[in-house]
């Protein structure tokens, strides 16, 4: 389950992958930095161990940072005009907010201490500079620890160069190359035997850590001797004809071009091929994406396998869903041998299609049995699926982004990715000036889908009128304002509303789209009843609205059919009957990623559980509730001077636990993990394994 800022201040950083060698010196250094700078930047060549040294000092930092420790991975990242949103999925803020997304993101990071890791910065520099500059002025406890082949320029920024290992034969290089030999060969042991020869290997090496980490595979297939000596004569030959470059950087391309040559032809062109993913790729995309020619898409799998036990590629996961990935520098040397072979048009195409693809098989199944399988498939997907869009938005023909920008509706508008989805669809938009069509349609339907956020509505409600007025001057078969009587509703006028979300005709697009439509209706019906106290007509609605997606399966829109069966029980006076559906909402909409539904679900427990008269209980969730509203974007929601709900039960709770005890159970709610906190709503004790 991810981490949540607020909601716990733990943190993403993943578990590292094997030991960690050396860098004593480099660790110390940067633990007195990080409690003196705010902006801290290793520098350094590709391959020098920037990264790797960056999660060490993170994970030993962890203690010191009770808001969290946070890795932002930037190498997937090519549209700079990304990163913010990049820093808001990695800290878990959701992207459901029409205000500026940086403000949003201060507003989130603010708290007790917390440390920013920006991982690769150097191609998106110039953003990055302007990104951090704003978050250290808006966010006093903030600490970056930055990873880029130049400074950032910021002004306070600390720069720490990061070497090549030291070569002596008692030093870190010769330990770093020991332990990944004997990781390949279990049988490999450092001695005084050879410990000159693994000496020699490391200084043809410069002591780069990438290169010695490749050269210790090759230990696989021949003996110490046999692979220093072809060692030196490779890179004797390359060097020697090789451009113009700084030394280190020279050695390490000609280190992966020696890996390079040590590959079958097959495994060089998917190599090349694999080049073409940003954010790692499963075995199905490879086989689709890199087949044609001499490599067919029954060789793919074998071949990874080759490529994972030379350590070009790496694997996560076991079985169909493991996925693999390219270090950036190897994954660099892939594309430019794909350019040389004149393929790199045709493989991105196909990569293209590959995501249109399933982003259609995705809205086709979205409100069915595999809901979450797509959520989380899509959501480790989202660096593959934004270069789709970029590819769609510079080909010739605009209906292509229309199509893929409209038919990620449900990814952009349920897995937390609203603000990300407005920018494409607008772009797609813009683009097609002109109107018409399906696709055109679709674009325009999920635009106004992914604008309606309770932060804005007049902003949704003028976005939905002029989607009618269109589709009335086109004649185009889709809904009135299903969701602009939402919004009149929220600010009370459903008489005017109950008249808007009667139609129903469909809604643009496949049949996800219609069957979402129709189920959306059911959910507004319920909601307007419930804000009318006809809470008897609301079980009824929201009880043929949980029916209709059992038929399918589906378990986004059903957590609402829950939610408003809870939140009528609240109002019929029955919270103990609220309990269950309430709960069975927030797993749902836990699972599927869907922050702001979680909170919304968290304010009913907090009424149901006061109205039991657990009142203690209460303020530890309505601190749970505080943290998810934040984590959805939408602070405002989570203070009881801007929010109704929250400002009516604080006055409650205090009043009945004392200043004392209430403000302490809601900082105790706040601070949950957020494995504890959805556990304790949940009916757990607020301990980690509650969920």
């Amino acid at each position: 389950m991810a981490a949540s800022v607020h909601g716990g201040r733990i943190g993403n950083l993943p578990a590292e992958a094997n030991e960690f060698i050396g860098r004593r010196l480099e660790l110390a250094e940067m633990a007195g930095l990080l409690g003196t700078a705010r902006l801290v930047t290793l520098t350094g060549p590709g391959g020098v161990g920037k990264s790797r040294l960056a999660l060490r000092a993170a994970h030993a930092a962890k203690p010191a940072f009770r808001g969290g420790t946070w890795l932002v991975e930037l190498s997937e990242l090519r549209n700079p005009d990304l990163l913010t949103n990049t820093v808001a999925q990695a800290t878990r803020l959701t992207e459901q907010t029409l205000r500026p997304l940086l403000g949003a993101l201060c507003e989130h990071l603010a708290g007790p201490p917390l440390l920013l890791v920006l991982d690769t910065c150097e191609h998106v520099l110039a953003e990055c500079a302007r990104v951090v500059q704003e978050l250290l002025a808006q966010v006093p406890e903030l600490r970056v620890l930055a990873t880029s082949r130049q400074a950032l320029g910021v002004p306070g920024e600390q720069l720490l160069a990061v070497a090549p290992l030291p070569l002596g034969e008692r030093d870190d290089a010769v330990a770093l190359f020991a332990a990944r030999a004997a990781a390949a060969v279990p049988s490999f042991a450092l001695t005084e035997a050879n410990r000159a020869g693994v000496a020699a290997v490391c200084a043809r090496l410069d002591g780069i850590p990438l290169a010695l980490e490749l050269a210790a595979v090759r230990l696989r297939g021949q003996p110490l001797d046999r692979l220093l000596k072809g060692l030196g004569s490779r890179f004797d030959l390359l060097v020697s004809s090789a451009r113009p470059r700084p030394a280190r950087h020279q050695t390490l391309r000609t280190a992966i071009g020696w890996s390079h040559e040590l590959c079958t032809p097959l495994e060089r062109l998917l190599w090349a091929r694999l080049s073409v993913f940003v954010g790692g790729w499963d075995v199905e995309a490879a086989e689709f994406v890199c087949h044609g020619g001499p490599l067919s898409a029954e060789d793919v799998l074998a071949l990874l396998a080759s490529l994972s036990e030379k350590s070009i590629v790496t694997r996560d996961g076991e079985g169909v869903a493991g996925r693999y990935r390219m270090l950036d520098t190897v994954r660099s040397f892939g594309a430019d041998w794909l350019a040389g072979l004149g393929e790199e048009e045709a493989v991105r195409r196909r990569h293209r299609d590959y995501f249109r693809w399933i982003a259609r098989q995705g809205e086709a199944e979205w409100l069915g049995p595999g809901q979450r399988m797509w959520a989380e498939r899509l959501t480790a997907e989202h660096a593959n699926l934004r270069l789709a869009v970029e590819e769609c938005l510079a080909a010739p023909e605009p209906e292509t982004a229309l199509e893929l920008t409209g038919g990620l509706w449900y990814f952009w508008f349920a897995c937390g990715f609203a603000e990300e989805g407005r920018g494409c669809l607008e772009q797609a938009l813009r683009r097609a000036s002109e109107g018409g069509g399906p696709e055109h349609t679709l674009a325009v339907w999920a635009h106004r889908l992914v604008t309606l956020v309770p932060d804005d509505l007049e902003a949704a409600e003028s976005v939905s009128t002029a989607y009618v007025w269109l589709a009335e001057e086109r004649r185009l078969p889709v809904p009135a304002l299903p969701l602009t009587g939402a919004s009149l509703a929220v600010r009370g006028e459903s008489a005017r509303s109950a008249v808007l979300y009667g139609s129903t005709r469909q809604a643009p697009g496949g049949d996800g789209g219609a069957e979402f439509f129709q189920l959306m209706t059911l959910a507004l019906q319920a909601y307007l009843l419930a804000g009318q106290a006809a809470f008897e007509r609301c079980t009824s609605v929201a009880g043929r609205l949980r029916q209709e997606c059992e038929k399918r399966g589906e378990l986004w829109m059903r957590a609402w059919g829950d939610f408003f069966v809870s939140l009528a029980a609240i109002g019929l006076g029955r919270p103990d009957e609220a309990l269950r559906p309430a709960r069975e909402a927030l797993t749902a909409k836990w699972r599927v990623h869907d922050r702001l539904g979680a909170a919304a679900v968290a304010d009913l427990l907090v009424a149901a559980q006061a109205a039991r008269g657990e009142d203690e209980l209460a303020a530890r969730l309505l601190g749970v509730s505080k943290s998810l509203w934040r984590t959805a974007g939408l602070p405002q929601l989570g203070r009881p001077d801007t929010s109704v709900f929250h400002r009516e039960y604080e006055r409650r709770l205090r009043a009945s636990l004392g200043d004392a005890r209430f403000t302490e159970a809601v900082r105790e709610g706040g601070e949950l993990g957020p494995e504890a906190a959805i556990g304790l709503a949940l009916g757990g004790d607020g301990t980690e394994e509650d969920f």
